[in-house]
């Protein structure tokens, strides 16, 4: 896995009041719907996803997370003001990538295909399966078709218990546990992400 700069800044989209910081970077930043209990300041602001860009410059980020959140963005919705359909999941993959550093990392984390953990929530427009995350990877990332403009490489894509995911690093003990879950007792209900940005 290719390192971090742990100078730098992390996002943590749907941060709530507990933001996530999977790379232990010192400097962490978050956005969501509502941050709860936090007052919103230069590092934590509101932001609806579906529908504005994330409030921070280009090349902002060394680290984006998304625990449990593009599970909640709509793959299509339509703006009846323009009568044109848009993808709001293109759209928040294109601006994870805008703030992302060149080589910068975007870690994901959500419930995926088959598990009813993908379903069983209303709230969960965008089914994950193992293979979404190629959508957006490579020179001709077939999400291209449909507005993409970012670049990713994979770096990590599996199967994970959501418990051994609160990282990016796996330890040996932890590989061995997620295998276990995986193989022997098959209750593992999410999918993990993480990609590079390339630019």
């Amino acid at each position: 896995m290719p390192s971090i700069d742990n100078s730098n800044k992390h996002l943590d989209l749907g941060c709530g009041d507990h933001a996530r910081n999977p790379y232990s970077a010192p400097e962490l930043y978050g956005v969501d719907l509502s941050l709860g209990d936090r007052e919103a300041d230069d590092n934590f602001k509101t932001c609806n996803l579906v529908c504005e860009p994330i409030p921070f410059s280009d090349a902002f980020f060394a680290s984006v997370s998304a625990f449990d959140v593009i599970e909640h963005i709509p793959r299509q919705s339509v703006d009846h003001e323009r009568k044109i359909i848009v993808n709001p999941f293109i759209l928040v993959m294109n601006e994870i990538h805008r703030v992302l550093k060149p080589n910068g990392l975007f870690y994901a984390l959500t419930p995926a295909y088959p598990s009813p953990e993908a379903f069983q929530d209303p709230t969960h427009v965008n089914i994950i399966t193992e293979g979404t995350h190629q959508y957006f990877c490579g020179d001709n990332a077939d999400a291209k078709r449909y507005g993409f403009i970012g670049k990713f490489k994979v770096i990590e894509a599996q199967r994970i218990y959501p418990k051994y995911a609160q990282t990016a690093e796996r330890s040996l003990v932890t590989v061995i546990k997620n295998a276990h879950k995986k193989y022997v007792k098959r209750s593992i209900s999410h999918f993990v992400w993480q990609l590079q940005a390339i630019k």
